[in-house]
């Protein structure tokens, strides 16, 4: 009696990657929501860059080219000295992180069956 084939499923190496172009120009995708990310957790474009393995003023264009693209802040800083500086997310800037990961999830969820589908035709032959 032949072996029963295991139905293939998604795994977690596949995934789908989303990146939404505005009309204004702006691109918004992975990379730009994880320094956004990486800025608000850190407090410091500097330490997101590093976390990133990306140069300070890599992360800064990847902030300024949103900044110029929504036509408004997404980052504020402060600047360094004996307080220290440090950086946040102004509430767009939080609002860009929330919807495009909500996109990002709905996307996904749509997507699912789909990749699993995929899988199964790929494991068929």
């Amino acid at each position: 009696m032949p072996k029963p084939r295991k139905e293939p499923t998604a795994t977690p190496r596949d995934r789908l990657s989303i990146r939404i172009d505005l009309a204004s120009g702006v691109r918004i995708g992975p990379g730009k929501i994880a320094v956004l990310e990486e800025i608000a957790r850190s407090g410091s474009i500097s330490a997101a860059g590093r976390a990133l393995r990306m140069s300070y003023r890599r992360t800064w264009e990847l902030v300024e080219d949103l900044n110029r693209g929504l036509g408004t802040p997404v980052v504020t800083t402060a600047a360094g000295g004996s307080g220290g500086g440090g950086a946040s997310l102004t509430p767009v800037g939080t609002a860009v992180v929330e919807r495009y990961r909500a996109i990002e999830a709905a996307a996904e969820a749509a997507a699912r069956p789909h990749i699993e589908a995929i899988n199964r035709a790929r494991a068929a032959f």
